[in-house]
């Protein structure tokens, strides 16, 4: 049907195949997003475990509503969306709590502002896990996946001005972290 080197299977069919639950088709849509997805899930979760797990939870949901893709716009883009709101369920299921880091009033102002641009990825990503939990998840749904507060808000059963306090103390919270790792490297 398609060659590994250089034709992957068009979109369309893929879902097609998917829709008929062809183990293949579903197996060469697991393999281009699976990775992707992992970095998602991972940054909703506690730890590696739980995110495949939720990946693994969000597939099954992916393939058992293949068929409502309508192919309007971008599948990857409706299987993250699958994989974020799997990830919320998940979240409000173990009833996050929403706390307050009392240590980070220190002055902002005399810290390199081109600290972050000399963190890798995968530092920044360490830095958003080690957030408590009602930071992490409004900033990862606020400034990554780009809902609104008040989507947030509903996803979470919260106020939205909780959304937007839990934001602004998330920013707060990095700002700090990244200064406490730029004293550390002098």
């Amino acid at each position: 049907m398609w060659s590994n080197t250089q034709h992957r299977m068009k979109e369309e069919d893929l879902i097609i195949g998917c829709v008929r639950e062809d183990r293949n088709c579903q197996k060469e849509l697991y393999k281009r997003f699976a990775g992707k997805m992992m970095v998602v899930c991972l940054r909703y979760a506690n730890n590696r475990m739980e995110a495949e797990d939720m990946l693994q939870d969000g597939f099954i949901k992916i393939f058992d509503n293949i068929g409502k893709f309508k192919m309007e716009g971008s599948l990857e883009g409706w299987v993250r969306r699958i994989m974020v709101n799997t990830a919320i369920n998940k979240i409000r299921a173990n009833k996050v709590r929403f706390e307050e880091i009392s240590d980070v009033s220190e002055n902002f102002q005399d810290h390199d502002k081109n600290v972050i641009d000399r963190m890798s990825e995968q530092d920044i990503l360490d830095l958003i896990n080690k957030m408590p939990q009602g930071y992490k998840y409004v900033f990862n749904m606020y400034a990554i996946e780009g809902f609104s507060h008040k989507e947030i808000a509903d996803s979470l059963g919260i106020e939205e001005a909780s959304s937007r306090s839990q934001y602004a103390k998330a920013k707060k919270y990095l700002q700090y972290q990244i200064i406490k790792l730029e004293k550390i490297n002098l």
